[in-house]
C-alpha cells in the first residue's frame, strides 16, 4: 500500500512538473490594432486608404529561450478609394489577416520588461461589404500574400499575465477587387501597432 502511494505520489509529481514545463512554452495575447495603410498609385490610378482599427489574436510557441513561433489573425475593416478617368470609385471590405512568423527574444530586458523581434509571412483577404456608397459592381473577395516585420516589447504583471504593445508591417501588392479598372500594378505598405494582453500557460 505503501508503495503503491509513493508510485502515485511520484507520477503526480512528474505530471505536474510536466504541466508546468509545458505552461511556461505558451501564450495567447488579445489586441487592439491600428491599421494604416500608405497612399500609392499606378497606370494611371491613385489609391487612398482610410485609416481604421480593428483586433487580432496569437498564438505563440516558445521553442526555446530565444526563439518562438507565432500565427495570428486579425480584422479590420476599412475602405480603398481609386481616382482615374473614370473619376472616384471606393469599394469598403473587410480585410481578414493570417499570418505565421519566427520571433527572437532579444536580450534587452529592463526590471519586467522583454523586448522581441519577428519576421514571417501571411495573407490579407479583402472582402467587398456591399454597403451603399462603398461598393463598385464586380468587385470581388481578393487575397494578398505579405511580408511581414515588426517588434515588440512585454510587460509581467504577473507570471502568467503581460501587457504586450507591439508593431507589425505589412508589405503586399495593392488589392484591385479582380477590377482591370482598379489595377494599380504598385506595392504597398501597412503600419499596424498594436497594445493588448498575453496569457501565457
Amino acid at each position: 500500500m505503501r508503495r503503491t502511494a509513493v508510485m502515485l505520489a511520484g507520477f503526480v509529481t512528474l505530471i505536474t512538473l510536466s504541466a508546468t514545463a509545458q505552461e511556461s512554452r505558451s501564450d495567447i495575447s488579445l489586441q487592439g490594432t491600428g491599421f494604416f495603410t500608405r497612399d500609392t498609385s499606378g497606370q494611371g490610378i491613385s489609391r487612398t486608404t482610410s485609416d481604421t482599427g480593428g483586433f487580432m489574436v496569437g498564438y505563440r510557441y516558445h521553442i526555446n529561450r530565444w526563439l518562438a513561433a507565432e500565427g495570428d489573425y486579425g480584422f479590420d475593416r476599412n475602405t480603398q478609394k481609386y481616382f482615374g478617368s473614370f473619376g472616384e470609385s471606393r469599394v469598403q471590405a473587410d480585410v481578414h489577416t493570417v499570418t505565421a512568423d519566427l520571433v527572437v527574444n532579444l536580450p534587452l530586458r529592463i526590471r519586467r520588461i522583454s523586448t522581441y523581434a519577428l519576421a514571417g509571412g501571411g495573407g490579407l483577404a479583402f472582402r467587398p461589404t456591399g454597403n451603399n456608397g462603398g461598393s463598385v459592381p464586380g468587385a470581388g473577395t481578393q487575397g494578398r500574400g505579405a511580408f511581414l516585420y515588426g517588434a515588440g516589447a512585454n510587460y509581467a504583471l504577473t507570471q502568467h499575465f503581460s501587457l504586450r504593445a507591439e508593431y507589425r508591417g505589412f508589405v503586399y501588392k495593392n488589392p484591385d477587387f479582380g477590377l482591370a479598372a482598379l489595377n494599380t500594378d504598385s506595392w504597398t505598405h501597412t503600419a499596424q501597432p498594436s497594445a493588448g494582453i498575453v496569457f501565457r500557460f
